[in-house]
C-alpha cells in the first residue's frame, strides 16, 4: 500500500543514512477491539498526521515527501503545475490544489495528449520540463479525493520536453473560456508564483523560468468545463 505513495522513480538505497525520516504509527483497525487507536505520522520528531482513517495519514505523508523533495531538488525546478506533452512540446498549466490542474489535464489527454503530471512541471537546465507521472488524482463532491487513474504505462520512458504553451487558468462555475494572449513576463510570474523553492533559491529559479519561457506564447483565461478548454487548445495547435 505504501509505495503507492511514494513519488515517481522512487528506489531502494542501500545506505542507512538519511535525510528525512518518517514514523508511522498504525492504529488498530481490525474491530476486535473496544479500544480504537489513531494512526499517527511523524516527520523526523514532528508529528504530521493523525486520524482514524489510515488513508487519511498516508495522503499527508504523500504530500509532505512531494514537498520535500521540490524544495531540495538540486538540479530540477519544481513547478506546481499540470502538463501534457503534444506534438514534441509540453503544454504546462501553473496553479495550486483545487485550481482545476487534474480535471483538465485529463480532457487534454482524452483528446490525444501524452500525460505527464498533474502535481509538478519539473524543469532542468535549457526549462526543459520532465515528467512526473504519478496516478493522476481527481477530486469529487466535497473537494474529497474521489481516486487515482493512471494515465501511463508502466515503464514508459517520457522525454524531457521544451515547453510550446503556458496556460494560466482556473476553473470557476460562471465563467466562461476567453483566452486571451499576454507577455512572457506575466507568464513568469505566474510559474514563479507556483514555484516551490522560489524563496530559497530565487536566482536559480528566475534563470530557469526564463529559459522556459523565452519565445513561446503564453494564453491566460478563467475557465468553466475542462473539455471546452481542452477542444480549443488543441485546435489551437492543429
Amino acid at each position: 500500500m505504501l509505495p503507492a505513495f511514494l513519488p515517481p522513480s522512487w528506489k531502494v538505497l542501500g545506505s542507512s543514512t538519511v535525510d528525512r525520516l518518517y514514523s508511522l504509527v498504525a492504529g488498530s483497525g481490525d474491530g476486535e477491539s473496544r479500544i480504537r487507536r489513531f494512526n499517527v505520522l511523524y516527520g523526523d520528531e514532528v508529528r504530521l498526521a493523525r486520524s482514524m482513517n489510515l488513508s487519511e495519514v498516508l495522503e499527508s505523508f504523500e504530500s509532505d515527501l512531494q514537498l520535500y523533495v521540490a524544495e531540495r531538488a538540486r538540479r530540477r525546478l519544481f513547478v506546481h503545475a499540470g502538463v501534457v506533452g503534444w506534438r514534441g512540446g509540453a503544454i504546462v498549466m501553473p496553479g495550486r490544489s483545487f485550481s482545476g490542474k487534474s480535471t483538465l489535464v485529463a480532457a487534454l489527454v482524452g483528446a490525444g495528449a501524452t500525460y505527464y503530471s498533474d502535481e509538478y512541471a519539473i524543469l532542468g537546465p535549457g526549462g526543459r520540463v520532465h515528467p512526473y507521472p504519478r496516478p493522476l488524482s481527481l477530486r469529487g463532491a466535497g473537494q474529497q479525493r474521489a481516486g487515482r487513474s493512471p494515465l501511463y504505462a508502466q515503464g514508459t520512458r517520457l522525454k524531457p520536453l521544451p515547453m510550446r504553451l503556458l496556460l494560466v487558468t482556473a476553473y470557476h462555475p460562471e465563467r466562461q473560456w476567453r483566452p486571451q494572449a499576454v507577455s512572457a513576463g506575466q507568464g513568469m510570474l505566474a510559474l514563479l508564483a507556483n514555484t516551490v523553492p522560489a524563496r530559497r533559491r530565487p536566482g536559480f529559479a528566475m534563470s530557469i523560468l526564463s529559459q522556459a519561457v523565452a519565445g513561446i506564447p503564453v494564453v491566460r483565461s478563467w475557465r468553466g468545463e475542462a473539455q471546452e478548454v481542452a477542444d480549443s487548445v488543441i485546435r489551437l495547435f492543429a
